[in-house]
């Protein structure tokens, strides 16, 4: 698999790409909903509130899940797997780091959307918000502008390229 080089990652990382986190329900299916994230020193953030079903699945298993995929400007997808550590108040501030969220979706990095980011933090402060700080245990990057296929699927086309194509079969 073509892996995203470092610098690469970084810079996917830094958009603000909407992202699917998967959490399991308690019978063990799995929940997916698309989220906001900040990467931060090697950590994800998610924000929430206490009342969203993601997030109090995530207070009962913190097992997770979040993939962020993107076709422009840079084609590829990352995914994390790791554990979801609750930050809530008061033992937590939890505002600078969803400030930093309100900044990265609405403010998009234009000063002039900074009016359109104190309204929604603003709202933000008004729900019952927590943040959950996600800890990578398994991380896949892969950059699809290098992409050529999986091994097992270029292997299986080199040798149907080698067979006459009276003799080509699909496998089973």
């Amino acid at each position: 698999m073509p892996k995203m080089q470092p610098e690469v990652v970084d810079e996917f990382l830094a958009l603000p790409f909407v992202g699917v986190i998967a959490t399991l329900r308690a019978d063990g299916r799995p929940y997916t909903v698309p989220v906001w994230w900040l990467w931060k020193d090697g950590v994800i953030w998610i924000t929430g509130t206490h009342t969203r079903i993601w997030c109090r699945q995530l207070k009962r298993d913190p097992r997770v899940s979040l993939c962020i995929e993107a076709l422009e400007p840079i084609p590829g997808h990352i995914e994390f797997d790791g554990m979801a550590h609750l930050k809530a108040l008061p033992e937590f501030d939890i505002w600078p780091i969803s400030r930093e969220l309100a900044e990265k979706y609405v403010g998009r990095g234009d000063p002039a959307r900074m009016p359109e980011v104190d309204t929604f933090f603003a709202n933000m402060k008004t729900e019952p918000r927590l943040l959950f700080r996600i800890v990578p245990e398994l991380v896949r990057a892969i950059d699809m502008r290098v992409y050529r296929g999986k091994r097992g699927d270029r292997e299986f086309q080199e040798r149907m390229r080698a067979q006459p194509a009276a003799d080509q079969r699909q496998p089973r």
